[in-house]
């Protein structure tokens, strides 16, 4: 196992280098100069077009983005790798602290969000496994096709509508305490609920069709056993693949969620960094994302020899 491991291992660190590449390269790509961005209104009100152009150069200097892109670069990643992504160019402070003050709202909602879609979602498919062919079935369905068919601002705005302005039982904005947090990981959650149950139900179904099964159920074996233990184990690989999806995409959807209803997470901060350019913040940002997906993919490889001991020993 623990070969296995170390392979994986191995196999992660060229993606997450690739990423840290693309990341570092799209944003030099941008139209625009971050400079003019982070002077701002100090450079406008300087009232020579000389003692300007000094300034920017000055401070171009200062920042190392005078030289050539490929040492920008290892600069940039030495860096990232003692979490230390500079300052940024609009609030003078850290980018590391600025993450860090904002992180936890934001793995509080991806965590409730996850939860919520694993446990409804593999709930909700073996339901559907089970009583296929009923009105449970197309019940869960209609339901999960809500889930991934739905924008998320469309959902959160009618949950809003109900909950919020028309019963009044919980807060539409705001972050702090467990009643700000229900909706939004209802919200976050819907979608990978839906994949989810669909998911489980198609995958349990064939399983349910082989002929260790049917051994299983010819030997007198509890239903609950049959299902729970011989079954949904080996139908559960495939789920385990979009669960280590969703883990990413958490992190990346709640930009969207966190704007909607106003909370203070790394989501609403990548929104502010976005629209005042504010090219070291956005890069750490979109590069935690990339990290979450690439460890999430890592943790579900090795999850795999973990269900299934013949993976592991492929």
């Amino acid at each position: 196992m623990a070969k296995f491991v170390g392979t994986r291992l191995m196999e992660a660190i060229p993606v997450l280098i690739l990423s840290s590449i693309l990341v570092f390269s799209i944003l030099h790509l941008i139209p625009g100069d971050p400079i003019d961005a982070m002077l701002g209104a100090a450079a406008a009100g300087i009232s020579t077009p000389e003692t300007q152009a000094k300034l920017v150069a000055q401070v171009r200097e200062q920042l190392g983005l005078n030289d050539p892109l490929p040492i920008q670069y290892l600069h940039w990643l030495g860096g990232a790798l003692r979490l230390d992504f500079g300052e940024s160019f609009i609030r003078h402070q850290s980018v590391a602290a600025l993450i860090a003050q904002r992180l936890p709202a934001t793995l509080e909602l991806a965590g409730a969000a996850l939860l919520l879609s694993v446990t409804l979602g593999i709930g909700l498919g073996i339901i559907a496994a089970l009583k296929h062919h009923t009105f449970v079935d197309a019940a869960v369905m209609i339901l999960s096709l809500g889930g991934v068919s739905m924008p998320s601002f469309a959902f959160a705005m009618l949950l809003i509508l109900l909950f919020s302005v028309t019963l009044g039982w919980l807060p539409a904005t705001g972050s702090g305490s467990l009643d700000r947090l229900v909706l939004p990981a209802l919200v976050l959650g819907y979608e990978g609920t839906g994949l989810i149950a669909r998911l489980t139900r198609a995958s349990l179904l064939e399983v349910l069709g082989r002929e260790y099964i049917n051994t299983a159920r010819a030997k007198g074996l509890p239903r609950r056993t049959v299902v729970l233990r011989h079954a949904l184990r080996n139908a559960l690989i495939p789920v385990v693949t979009i669960v280590g999806l969703q883990v990413g995409r958490m992190l990346a959807g709640s930009i969207i969620v966190e704007t909607v209803f106003a909370r203070q997470g790394v989501g609403q901060l990548a929104i502010d960094a976005i629209l005042t350019k504010d090219y070291p913040l956005v890069q750490a940002i979109i590069l935690l994302t990339a990290f979450s997906y690439v460890v999430a993919n890592l943790l579900v490889d090795i999850s795999y020899g973990f269900i299934n001991p013949k993976i592991r020993t492929a």
